[in-house]
């Protein structure tokens, strides 16, 4: 099933009189389920069209259909609320809050679910999460307490625990050393295949693009080709 439609996306910066045209013309596919590397160096576009995929930033032009809904034009809350029921984030730089716990902040995004847990119940979900990740007995431990390593897993577990069908990654495994850059492409794997969520990884490196199904490469704001691997 089509995921994730963009057709003839366009997206131009306007800095005083002067236009800098970021992306030209992209048009592509997401199948439900699919792990997808968005591959380019630095400069390419590639971080500007997750930011649209998940809703973060608007195209210029162009059409962004979401399961066959059109979803580039939604107001600020209704993108809100559609990235709080199908889209997880997980960056280069962590983005934990640091003088929070790990539990406190994979528990975070609970505090706008629609689910309305209580404090106690978002506490046992966050806990169970960290668990899945390994970190049973990390979690009362700050993020300057982690290894890098540790502090990607809080993230993923911080992007799981509403259960989005579908996880951005932006330079997932930049920070971090490449045994443990193995070990978080691992678990992406393991989501991927054991529970059917679409991922898309934002890369620079082809050893990270290596662990993806479907390699989509883009230079200079355009898609140069797309690759399928068998």
């Amino acid at each position: 099933m089509t995921l994730i439609e963009l057709h003839h996306i366009c997206k131009t910066y306007h800095m005083g009189d002067i236009s800098v045209p970021v992306l030209k013309d992209i048009s592509l596919e997401v199948s439900s389920g699919e792990l997808v590397a968005l591959m380019g160096a630095s400069g390419s576009g590639k971080s500007t069209l997750m930011n649209i995929l998940g809703c973060l930033d608007r195209p210029s032009s162009g059409r962004y259909l979401l399961e066959g809904r059109e979803v580039s034009s939604l107001s600020a809350d209704q993108q809100a609320h559609l990235r709080n029921r199908k889209f997880g984030f997980v960056f280069q730089n962590f983005n934990l809050l640091p003088r929070t716990s790990a539990l406190e902040n994979v528990a975070m995004p609970l505090t706008y679910t629609r689910d309305h847990l209580s404090p106690r119940d978002a506490r046992v979900r966050a806990s169970e999460m960290l668990r899945r990740l390994g970190l049973e007995d990390r979690m009362d431990y700050e993020p300057s307490k982690l290894s890098g390593g540790q502090q990607q897993r809080v993230a993923i577990a911080r992007a799981l625990i509403n259960h989005p069908p579908i996880i951005f990654a932006d330079e997932p495994t930049g920070n971090l050393d490449s045994q443990t850059s193995d070990e978080v492409l691992n678990i992406f794997q393991q989501l991927n295949d054991k529970e059917g969520v679409t991922i898309i990884i934002v890369t620079h490196d082809a050893h990270v693009a290596r662990h993806t199904r479907k390699v989509i490469h883009i230079r200079d704001g355009a898609i140069l080709e797309s690759q399928i691997k068998t």
